[in-house]
This record gives C-alpha cells, structure tokens and sequence, in this order.
C-alpha cells in the first residue's frame, strides 16, 4: 500500500457554530481541541503498540473566526481589541486551557468593538502529533525510523513551511478564501514555541507569569528567590508558589527546592500568582542569540511586559561600578534580528515602562529628582555580538558609541527590546554597571567594591518594584499604540 492509497481517518466532523458569549466560545474551542488531541494520542499509541497502522490518521485545531462590514472606527485610545477594515479574520487554536484568560478577554473585545458574533469551528489545519501527545505523560514520539513504520505516511508532523513569524513580521497575505490574521501567532507556531520553552528553560509554559524579567548574571536568581521566600511568608502578598527547573515548586519559604541534576540552557524561576499576573525570571546567559531565542518562545504566551535587568559596560567616565542606566534608546549591533526587523527602525522608549523604571528606583535607593543622577543615568545603550570587542582595533567601534551617545554596553537589551517591538510585548531595560573597559576598570575577581555590591543586591528588588506597579495598570494603558502598524490584527 502507497502514501497514497492508505484510507484517511478523522475525528466526528463538528459544524461550526456562533457564539455571543466569550466564556461559552472558549470552552467549545477547549471541546474541539480535546476531541483533536484524545484522537491523535489514542491512535499513535494504538500504532506503537501494535505496529503498522491500518489508515493515515489526521485531526485539525480548532479555529475562531470573525466577520465585520463596517468601517465604524472602535476607540482610537486602544491599540488592540479592534480590525481596522470590514473583512474575515481568523486564527488557529491551540491548547485553550493554557490560554483561556487571553482568549476571553480577545474574543470579548472584539466582539463589543464590533457588535458581532464570533464563529468556533475546526480549522483547516492540520495538528502534528508531536504536538498531540505534548501534553500526554508517557507518551512520546520516538526518531525517525524508530516507530516500525514511516510516521510521516499516517501521522501529521510539524511543517516548518507553514510555521514562521510572517504575521509579527508584516509579511503575511491573506488566504486564498481572503481570510486575514485575527492574532499574531497561528497554532503551529505557538506550539513550536511551547516545546521549545519547556527544552530550554525546563518548566512548563503553565508556570509563566505575565511580567518576565531577564538577566544575564547568576546572582540574579538567588536573589529572586531570597526574595520569593521572603513574600511567600507574608500570607497577604498574593504570591502563591515559587517554580525552578524541573517544575520543582515550593508554597512555603523554608521548603526545600532540590537543584537539578543539570541546569538546562536558559534556568527560568517564576513567582506565580493567580490568574499568572507574577513574576518570571530567566536567565539567559550571555549573548544575543540566547536573548532573541528567549523572546521568540515567550513572546507566544503573550506577556504584559518584559524588562532586561542585567549588567553592562558602563562608556563614561563619570559613571561608577553599580551605577545603573535606564535605556530610552539602542544602538543595534547584535545582527540577530536585522533580517526580521531592520536596523533602521527605530525602538521608542515606552513612557508607561519609563516611568514605572525611574519609580522603582527611586523606592529603592531612597533618592528623588536630581539626586537620582548620582546613581542613575538615563540614555542610549549599545549591544554587540562580539564579548571582546575590546580586543578589537578601537577606532571605529568608539567613534560610533560616542556619535550614538551610548552610555552603556552589553549583548542583551537591544536584542529583547527590539523583540518586544517586534512582538508588540511592552518592554524596558534597566542595566547595572560592571566595568568600564574604555577607562581602565575591566570585569576582573576583586573589582567589586561596596557600592557595587550594595546597587546589585537593589537591582532585581528595583525591577520586581517596577513589574509590581505596572501590575497594577489596565492592560490598555501598558500596551502602546507604538507598537502597532498600520494593518494590526485584533488579539494582542
């Protein structure tokens, strides 16, 4: 029997259906999406354990679609919530569960912006069964050639073809039926995204909070979770468990959260709350690579805000080891991302992650107005792809800093900023100041001093501040209209 002639097998066929009731049109995409996945684990483990299966099995996500005809233009103040012409819009669907508070929220405002129903029904597109059996304890996909037959002749696999950013990116045409985007990411590509999250982080997506620190220094993650311990003590502060590797969590401070064997690439610890308004933290290490790897998964879950809070090189000679930069501009030399987003688009500072930033800092150190400028300084900072830059001939490398008026160096910002933009997730970047190459102080053992070791022990309690009060704002307020284009889709 050919590829061709193998009997096809799918779940019961659904007809879609309208919904005017957010919470009703999720749970019946959960219903769908359920139907897909139990279909797919129960015949590839039948395949497994039986060997050649007698027919090609095939079941598809589930889909939101929604038809407006008016051009009646929703309220300018949102950046989301709305489509900007008459016209179908649709998205792919996958695991509802996990996105359930997004989904109503969306589905809610688009259909009060635009006083129509929204239609659940069975997309068109195909669920891999790695995917499927993602969520199955147990159960896997083993290599190719493995199974005792060709998995690609009775099972769909992930087809890169189909999974990219073109929506994010700009780049997307509308379907043949002249369907449009409705969100920024399709099924498949949240899916990638979650198995590459759980790969690289070690914790499940379900752990993720909506407020996602980064770092690039180990120091970091003890102090989260001092910090973790320390508010998990007060029963009044809302957080409810701290998670690290492994998905290991503890709900009390003294409970002991075993390491892992192995630290995976980029360890992720998340200080969870309800309704995942917490706060994460990721570290991930040096580099522009690992800081756009990072953003490109996270970004599926769709978060409130993200704000990089590692060290850097400090450019002027006024500044002090410990002293830290607020970045309202970057100056893009890491290369990760000039293919997706090209260097001379500009990424604006965010007043509401601006603001938010200062505050904190302001709490912390206990310093207002222009005493803030002895141990703050607010301008450009540059990212490179190169950690020894120093080495190189200076001349060029120095001449562009000083044109840029960079007062800070690293690997990190430019690239999870730009993504931020990129993604339309609101984003900062609020740096500490390790060495000053260009004057003499490089990261070498004993350069600390007691300043330096005082501001870092403040920097992530500063960042935590300032994820705490922006918590506290409408979702409306932190999203910025900067952020989207002119053709936007209508879920965040």
């Amino acid at each position: 029997m050919t590829a061709s002639t193998i009997p096809m097998e799918t779940p019961p066929a659904h007809a879609a259906e309208e919904f005017t009731d957010a919470a009703a049109a999720v749970a019946r995409l959960k219903q769908l999406y359920d139907q897909s996945v139990a279909f797919l684990c129960d015949r590839f483990s039948k395949a497994l354990a039986r060997g050649m299966p007698p027919a090609r099995f095939r079941a598809f996500y589930p889909e939101i679609r929604i038809t407006t005809t008016s051009f009646a233009k929703a309220d300018s103040r949102l950046s989301f919530g709305h489509v900007s012409e008459p016209g179908t819009y649709a998205t792919t669907v996958t695991r509802p569960d996990l996105f359930a508070n997004y989904l109503k929220q969306q589905i809610a405002l688009v259909m009060a912006n635009h006083g129509v129903p929204v239609t659940i029904g069975v997309s068109d597109t195909p669920m891999p069964v790695h995917f499927a059996v993602a969520q199955q304890g147990g159960v896997s996909v083993p290599q190719e050639g493995a199974a005792g037959f060709t998995l690609r002749d009775y099972f769909d696999v992930p087809d890169l073809e189909t999974t990219n950013d073109d929506i994010v990116n700009g780049v997307a045409e509308p379907a043949a039926d002249g369907t449009r985007p409705l969100a920024p990411f399709t099924a498949q590509r949240v899916d990638y995204s979650l198995a590459r999250l759980a790969h690289y982080t070690a914790t499940a997506a379900d752990h993720f909070q909506n407020h996602v620190l980064f770092t690039n220094y180990q120091f970091y993650v003890e102090e989260f979770e001092a910090y973790a311990r320390k508010v998990l003590a007060d029963p009044n502060s809302g957080y409810e468990s701290f998670v690290g590797p492994g998905n290991v969590s503890v709900s009390g401070p003294d409970e002991d959260m075993p390491a892992p064997a192995k630290l995976p690439q980029m360890p992720t610890y998340h200080l969870t709350r309800a309704d995942q308004t917490g706060i994460t933290l990721v570290n991930i290490g040096v580099g522009p690579s690992n800081a756009k790897t990072a953003t490109d998964h996270i970004a599926v879950l769709r978060p409130h805000a993200w704000l990089m809070v590692g060290h850097c090189a400090g450019l002027r000679n006024s500044q002090r080891l410990g002293d830290f930069v607020l970045a309202h501009a970057y100056l893009r030399e890491d290369k990760v991302l000039d293919d997706d987003l090209p260097v001379w688009v500009p990424v604006p500072p965010l007043a509401e992650i601006q603001i938010a930033l200062e505050q904190a800092v302001a709490q912390v150190t206990q310093l207002e107005g222009y005493e803030l400028k002895r141990v703050m300084r607010t301008g450009t900072v540059a990212s490179v792809d190169n950690r020894n830059w120093e080495l190189r001939d200076q001349t060029g490398p120095v001449q562009r800093l000083s044109q840029s008026r960079a007062i800070a160096l690293d690997m990190e910002s430019a690239t999870i900023a730009a993504n931020g933009f990129r993604f339309r997730v609101p984003y900062g970047t609020l740096l500490c100041v390790s060495d000053k190459p260009l004057h003499g102080e490089l990261k070498l053992p004993g350069m600390a001093s007691t300043f330096y070791t005082s501001q870092v022990s403040r920097h992530l309690l500063i960042g935590i501040r300032a994820m705490e009060t922006l918590r506290e704002m409408p979702l409306e307020r932190i999203h910025s209209r900067k952020l989207r284009s002119f053709d936007e889709t209508a879920f965040l």
